[in-house]
């Protein structure tokens, strides 16, 4: 696809954005639109919003959020986010317009799917695209009033060209799966794990910042969002050695290790078990 979707996505507007006194708002006001007005209405105090144009439903979930107007293609369109919440998903993205001596009409991207990708708005369509796990690919949607939605390219995930070992700094991290952003680090974990590289980064995900063996090792744990306890995942990066070292938690006595536990550096085996013994 071409670098200008990216960017477009990439500085997603802020009015698409929900901030944080919208997440707020007990009782949206209505929002007038196409000539007419679009509302936000609750009847039970913890039941689901319907939203309305002119008294028309376009959608209905336990939260609805207004992001705003934009112009796409010469035609407004306002943005919803909508969900059900507590289901470890994001939000499903719902766009209004109204052609002209038409009705309104309304298309979404997300329902069913755990979430719309990020949006990017430019003068001619909406761009979804994914935010990718190391391993992973995906593909970039974009969307307009006169065409609807359309495939815009695919991405795959590329670490940062040209980046080496020499370039860490773990103690810098905010999650340890930064480090898949260096090459270098990227090269070897394909090295090791192949196609169970999404999977393993998947098993990181929730966590935060890196220990240190004696020697120097740093090393983290996570766990896959939303069902930590089972699948946990550990990772270990020698910088000095130029090694990695993964390890995820089974039904098994022995987690699955990357290489095999008998050649991890002692030190490390034991931070390792440690990291992932079961609460007690």
């Amino acid at each position: 696809m071409k670098n200008r979707s990216i960017l477009f996505a990439a500085a997603a507007l802020g009015l698409v954005a929900l901030s944080a006194a919208q997440a707020q708002e007990e009782k949206p006001a209505p929002v007038p639109f196409a000539g007419g007005t679009l509302t936000i209405t609750q009847t039970e105090e913890y039941g689901e919003k319907t939203l309305s144009f002119d008294g028309k439903e376009l959608a209905k979930a336990y939260f609805v959020y207004f992001n705003g107007i934009v112009k796409v293609g010469g035609t407004d369109v306002a943005l919803f986010d909508t969900g059900d919440g507590g289901n470890a998903c994001g939000p499903a993205k719902v766009m209004v317009w109204k052609p002209e001596g038409q009705d309104v009409q309304r298309a979404s991207i997300g329902e069913g799917d755990c979430g719309a990708p990020p949006a990017g708005v430019s003068d001619d369509a909406i761009y979804f695209v994914p935010w990718l796990l190391p391993g992973a690919s995906g593909e970039v949607k974009k969307w307009s009033p006169q065409t609807g939605f359309a495939l815009a390219g695919k991405l795959s995930y590329t670490p940062d060209p040209g980046t080496g070992w020499g370039d860490l700094d773990p103690a810098k991290f905010d999650n340890i799966i930064d480090a898949f952003h260096n090459e270098a680090v990227y090269g070897e974990a394909k090295k090791l794990l192949g196609d169970g590289l999404t999977e393993m980064a998947t098993s990181l995900l929730v966590g935060g910042g890196t220990e240190k063996t004696k020697s120097g090792i740093a090393y983290a744990r996570g766990c896959i969002p939303h069902a930590c306890g089972g699948g946990d995942g550990f990772m270990a990066i020698d910088t000095k050695g130029k090694k990695l070292y993964f390890a995820r938690q089974t039904d098994k006595a022995q987690p699955d290790a990357w290489p095999a536990l008998k050649i991890w550096p002692g030190e490390l085996r034991e931070a390792m078990k440690t990291a992932l013994a079961p609460p007690q």
